[in-house]
């Protein structure tokens, strides 16, 4: 794992706790919403929705509030229609970046989302571009203060693929598909497995090696990340400990 899933981490943990924690549950009603309109209210035969209650319950939304947003997804309660739509692009220093949205206007977002990459050093690409360079993951962060090898031996046997170190915690990387199963055999073995997570792990990395560009390069990821029809933004950067320290402090 590169260093963006740490920054990914370090954010979302900081909106878990301070304002930007209305907005978070925000974009897990957006999820859940449009889990439910492709799959159904039913959580048995609906993985992806199954995935999104776990996640924003483990975020302490409300329960009301999702069985709301099952409802405007399933079509029982009237709503706003969200679509799914990624963008691709390049942040300063050719850093490959994918953007995915939830819009129920795709002619504005994909605007805004374009200014946003012009006026901050980056540009936007072509479908294709950029997403090659990727892999969808689930991923499971699990706190530090376990054992490696007690959850190593329990992630794998549950279809694991690899367990890396991310400071503060451990990050378990799994097939989608594979997710949960290994979410549910964590919990049950007591170690305290986080909400799970869908992401985007690049298969190389673009080393960022100085403060100044991981300063271009983390302002521009943040401002795509604030914006409200965002859900997920992944990049391919690589910071060293150090300059990540240097650019939080």
């Amino acid at each position: 794992m590169s260093g963006h899933s740490k920054w990914a981490t370090t954010k979302h943990q900081k909106g878990a706790k301070d304002a930007a924690r209305a907005k978070v549950f925000a974009k897990l009603i957006r999820q859940i919403e449009v889990a439910a309109r492709e799959g159904g209210s039913d959580m048995t035969a609906n993985a992806s929705l199954r995935t999104m209650y776990t996640k924003a319950r483990d975020s302490s939304v409300p329960i009301d509030t999702i069985e709301r947003a099952i409802k405007r997804g399933s079509g029982e309660l009237e709503g706003v229609r969200y679509e799914s739509i990624a963008y691709e692009g390049y942040a300063p220093d050719g850093v490959a970046v994918i953007v995915e949205c939830l819009s129920d206007n795709r002619n504005r977002t994909g605007a805004e989302i374009r200014n946003v990459f012009s006026k901050n050093g980056g540009a936007m690409a072509e479908p294709g571009a950029v997403s090659w360079q990727f892999e969808r993951k689930g991923v499971i962060a699990v706190p530090r203060a376990h054992d490696e090898e007690r959850i190593l031996e329990v992630s794998m046997e549950a279809g694991a693929e690899d367990l890396s170190d991310e400071g503060e915690q451990w990050m378990v990387l799994s097939a989608p598909a594979d997710m949960m199963a290994v979410r549910t055999a964590l919990e049950e073995a007591g170690l305290e497995p986080g909400p799970p997570e869908l992401t985007m792990v690049p298969t190389s990395t673009v080393e960022v090696a100085t403060e100044a560009e991981a300063k271009r390069v983390l302002r521009l990821i943040d401002l795509l990340d604030d914006h409200d029809d965002v859900q997920n933004v992944y990049a391919n950067f690589d910071i060293p400990d150090e300059v990540m320290a240097s650019y939080e402090g």
